[in-house]
């Protein structure tokens, strides 16, 4: 299932490892673990459209051209806090990358982001930028760090959710129409509280055990 700018990775394996974090009885540990191999594969496809350009290289038996990303690098920004649980998984396959933190709480009230710390790549203007934030719900949280992250300069940004609500795509989809969005899974709605439903809870409270 893709569109243009939106794309669900309907992969086994994407499924598998997301049927367990949404298991209330997957323990801190394990949800820990999985989150970090989901983002791995989710950032294999949201990656898929780098340039690349030709060099050649000397093997141990000839010289060989060879396929290589070209242009601008990246920059990694996690949505404090739960976004730091998809760090890892990204850096393991791009492990140059530099990185941004874009701190937003949602207030409970207004369901509005409120944002209180960013600290960004001087050069982030040059680079391909990957947002990570692990629910996309009202999108207010996540259209706030694209903004953000577009007032430094940024002009190529994608996003990696792990699960999302049509409510919170359609919110960034409106907003930043040229930002591209990865996700494990498109869930039915929001309940009144703003979360996800089914979901898999609150992803910062899973992540680090807290309440």
């Amino acid at each position: 299932m893709s569109e243009p700018r939106l794309t669900v990775v309907l992969h086994p394996l994407v499924q598998h490892k997301l049927s367990y974090l949404r298991d209330k009885d997957t323990p801190t540990v394990h949800f820990r673990k999985l989150v970090n191999e989901l983002t791995l594969l989710l950032t294999y496809e949201a990656t898929k459209d780098l340039a690349t350009e030709e060099v050649e290289v000397e093997t141990p038996l000839e010289r060989t051209p060879v396929r290589r990303i070209s242009g601008k690098k990246v920059a990694i920004c996690p949505i404090l806090r739960a976004g730091m649980g998809m760090l890892d998984g990204v850096l393991s396959l791009i492990s140059g990358a530099r990185v941004g933190f874009i701190g937003l709480y949602r207030d409970e009230e207004t369901l509005e982001a409120v944002e209180y710390y960013v600290k960004l790549p001087n050069d982030i203007a040059e680079r391909d930028v990957i947002l990570l934030d692990p629910m996309l719900a009202t999108g207010n949280s996540t259209a706030a760090a694209v903004s953000r992250v577009k007032e430094a300069g940024a002009t190529s940004i994608r996003l990696i959710a792990l699960i999302a609500a049509p409510e919170g795509i359609a919110r960034v989809s409106e907003q930043h129409p040229d930002v591209r969005i990865v996700v494990a899974s498109i869930d039915r709605a929001l309940n009144e509280k703003g979360y996800i439903v089914p979901g898999l809870g609150d992803a910062g409270d899973r992540l680090y055990g807290t309440k």
